[in-house]
């Protein structure tokens, strides 16, 4: 029971200094960019630039905030069923799946609080150079672990390891 509260105390300590970093340069997008010229950081290249994402990625699904909210109640169901279930701190080869979870967390709920006080996505980052979609601190967490998730899953962690995250595992533990 301690090794599951001690993985508990951690996704909600590392989850919530990476929701204050989403919060807060969201917080200082608004104030310095919002209603302004985009500040051009390396010309052609990389702009701060303030954008109200109503949608999803690439602003798909503009309006549906409510099927937003309810992916990031189950991100966070899922995230919490998986800290719950992995191995203590002493197993060390599991750090960075936990990792990968935490950011996964921040980005949905960091995103999520937008979603509820504003009703849209504040973004601020635009990659000028190829034209990407503007983005903000939360998306970084999510893209980043997803991307670290994929290459744990596929060259690092083997499916013994992984066994216990199986849902049905659940009734014979």
């Amino acid at each position: 029971m301690k090794s599951k509260l001690q993985n508990l105390s951690m996704w909600i300590i590392l989850s919530g200094i990476l929701v204050a970093a989403d919060r807060w340069t969201k917080s200082l997008a608004v104030l310095f960019l919002q209603n302004r010229e985009p500040v051009v950081v390396i010309p052609g290249v990389f702009e701060l630039l303030y954008s109200e994402n109503r949608g999803a990625a690439f602003g798909v699904m503009q309006g549906r905030q409510m099927v937003f909210l309810v992916i990031a109640a189950v991100v966070l169901a899922v995230s919490f069923y998986a800290m719950w279930n992995l191995p203590d701190f002493s197993k060390k080869r599991y750090h960075w799946l936990k990792i990968c979870i935490c950011m996964i967390t921040a980005g949905a709920v960091g995103n999520m609080i937008d979603r509820i006080a504003c009703g849209y996505v504040v973004d601020f980052l635009y990659v000028a150079l190829i034209d990407f979609p503007v983005f903000n601190v939360a998306d970084i967490c999510v893209t980043c672990a997803a991307f670290l998730l994929v290459a744990l899953m596929m060259f690092y962690y083997t499916d013994e390891e992984l066994e216990v995250l199986h849902f049905s595992k659940c009734g014979g533990k």
